[in-house]
């Protein structure tokens, strides 16, 4: 390797990993799935040196297993359990299980198979590979590294003088600059500021002390679409089942745009508004999504006041401040925020993501709220799954 290694620690990874992994360890150990690598920004190339290095860093993750100190965090946490843990004590990342290659024209692909108890766990990392690799070789590191410093003061010192008022979290992982600067984010966001509640992170967590913070992603309510006996239309409501039945409301924020927000909200009924603390808003525009919600919850006589809305899509603080001054009279309100924390230099971030396409064999997708996030690799599943979520609303319109 030219670079040291990134990852060192298997908890370098967001929290919400555990979560649905511990779900599915528990429910649905027979499903598997392919994961798919796109770079969304456009006139992206990969270098050779830079595939060669993604590939050597990959290797070295497939060497690393959990040490018996970061078992002992994760089962300090309440709502992880024993038996998952002591799974974790013999599971490890399976090289075999990651195929890569670099086409003529520089593009990188990426695919995962395997297990999806394993091939999950393989997203964050090798998205923190893939972006620390290409900073590091496109870019004078230590010249990004200097804007990014610049740029965090700045941000603290607006958090000091009361610029900035809300509350967050910080979602960085997938898209950092690097271990290093995403480690320096986090540690001085916590200590010279009182606005920073946790991080996704876990091996941040762990080190500083923090809240890890996060409950499940789209990948989550998609892979019950690979479920034969589960009708398209009702995912959502198979997931917030096994989810409520796993954890209790002990870890209970729902993300609601999968299938669509209004989709969900058919599924959302009374005792999911009383059995989850609230709900993760990621695509659509934020404020129609939040009245939305707020509307919701007192259709079912819910005070929103007690229920958290948490927007995490696309932010930076200005934006955050906004919504914050928006909804923070009518419901409890805070953030998850990642590349604005972790990757502000002065070249722009890349827009890299890994999603889940098929489950044991079938076509998964995510819809979501706004036109251009769908990810799907057979458009004719695509439009399946479309009408399907159509036929139910207009089906059940007036239960909205």
């Amino acid at each position: 390797m030219r670079l040291e290694p990134i990852i060192n620690s298997l908890l370098d990874t967001d929290l919400y990993k555990f979560n649905m992994d511990q779900v599915i360890f528990h429910k649905h150990t027979d499903l598997s799935g392919e994961y798919y690598f796109r770079c969304r920004n456009e006139g992206v190339v990969f270098t050779q040196e830079m595939y060669d290095e993604i590939n050597e860093q990959i290797d070295h993750l497939c060497s690393l297993t959990f040490t018996k100190d970061e078992l002992d965090y994760l089962r300090s946490i309440r709502f992880i359990k024993s038996d998952y843990v002591e799974f974790l004590r013999l599971w490890r990342p399976i090289r075999d299980y990651v195929e890569t290659r670099l086409t003529d024209e520089g593009r990188l692909k990426i695919v995962v198979r395997g297990p999806l108890f394993s091939a999950m766990q393989f997203e964050i990392y090798l998205l923190e590979i893939v972006n620390e690799v290409y900073f590091r070789l496109k870019y004078d590191y230590m010249t990004l590294r200097r804007a990014a410093e610049e740029r965090l003061n700045e941000k603290i010192e607006a958090f000091r003088n009361g610029k900035y008022t809300f509350s967050f979290a910080e979602f960085g992982c997938r898209r950092r600059l690097s271990r290093e600067w995403e480690d320096e984010v986090v540690r001085r966001l916590a200590t010279e500021t009182k606005n920073c509640v946790g991080t996704s992170n876990v091996m941040l967590a762990k080190k500083y002390g923090l809240k890890p913070i996060g409950t499940y992603a789209h990948e989550f309510v998609q892979m019950y679409q690979g479920i034969d006996s589960i009708p398209l239309a009702y995912t959502n409501h198979y997931a917030l089942e096994d989810w409520y039945d796993e954890y209790r409301g002990d870890n209970g924020t729902a993300l609601t745009d999968t299938v669509t927000t209004d989709l969900f909200l058919l599924d959302f009924n009374r005792a999911m508004v009383n059995n989850f603390t609230g709900v993760r808003h990621d695509s659509g525009d934020p404020y129609e999504w939040g009245e939305k919600m707020i509307a919701h919850y007192k259709k079912y006589d819910a005070d929103p006041k007690t229920k958290l809305l948490l927007f995490s899509d696309s932010l930076d603080f200005d934006r955050a401040q906004a919504i914050y001054e928006h909804f923070r009279d009518r419901a409890k309100v805070s953030f998850g925020i990642g590349t604005f924390c972790s990757n502000d230099t002065s070249e722009d971030a890349l827009n890299i993501v890994i999603k889940l396409q098929t489950v044991n064999g079938r076509a998964v997708a995510k819809l979501s709220d706004s036109k251009g996030k769908e990810m799907c690799r057979d458009e004719d599943y695509l439009e399946y799954l479309e009408r399907s979520v159509q036929f139910r609303l207009e089906r059940e319109k007036d239960k909205r």
